[in-house]
């Protein structure tokens, strides 16, 4: 069984910024986000005017292809949340500094314990560093005899690395504009030269 993707603020905020939604659910289908996702995806799009279509695009798939999770205290959450950040749940959510991805990781790992395939979508190096090491466990857990489900990460390089060459990326000129796009709203990605983005095994 799989879960929906759960997706982080950051690349919500920049591919929904640039209306590329359908490129985004093109890849990964219908998503999902923690209630913490969704408030700082509101807030920032109130007070950055580079993310004021976020809000609008996130409104406008919810809850047809956004599926917003509950961050209502479960024991199940509250001792995901309290391993992975060394805090019990009802003192991180007061912590606002990367709460959004916490609970990305959280739901995931709850969802993954339960038996369901999930794929996260972070870009922040310690958030996705936590993700692996939840991804580990899991495995090893699989390897004890636990049934488990499991969880893969991706990040906005690996959605556009799937999109190469597709629908919603059909040519290098679409991928540079697209990239450029998103590049200006979050200067945590790279140069394209330094990416795979522009390599011959996404274009024939």
């Amino acid at each position: 069984m799989s879960h929906p993707p759960i997706i982080d603020a950051g690349p919500g905020l920049n591919f929904f910024s640039i209306n590329k939604e359908r490129l985004l659910i093109g890849v990964l289908g219908h998503l999902s986000a923690p209630e913490t996702v969704q408030k700082e995806v509101f807030r920032k799009s109130r007070q950055e005017e580079r993310f004021r279509a976020a809000a609008v695009v996130w409104r406008k798939l919810t809850p047809t292809w956004m599926q917003v999770l509950s961050d209502d205290q479960t024991p199940e959450l509250a001792a995901v949340i309290h391993r992975i950040t060394r805090q019990p749940m009802e003192q991180r959510l007061k912590r606002p500094k990367d709460l959004g991805e916490a609970m990305v990781i959280a739901h995931a790992v709850v969802a993954a314990e339960a038996g369901e395939a999930v794929t996260i979508l972070i870009d922040d190096g310690l958030g996705a560093r936590t993700a692996t090491a939840e991804i580990r466990r899991l495995r090893r857990l699989h390897v004890s005899g636990r049934t488990v489900g499991s969880i893969r990460l991706v990040s906005t390089l690996t959605v556009l690395e799937l999109a190469a060459g597709g629908q919603h990326i059909p040519d290098k000129s679409t991928m540079r504009t697209i990239y450029a796009r998103l590049r200006s709203l979050d200067d945590g990605l790279p140069p394209i030269e330094e990416t795979n983005l522009l390599g011959t095994a996404y274009w024939s």
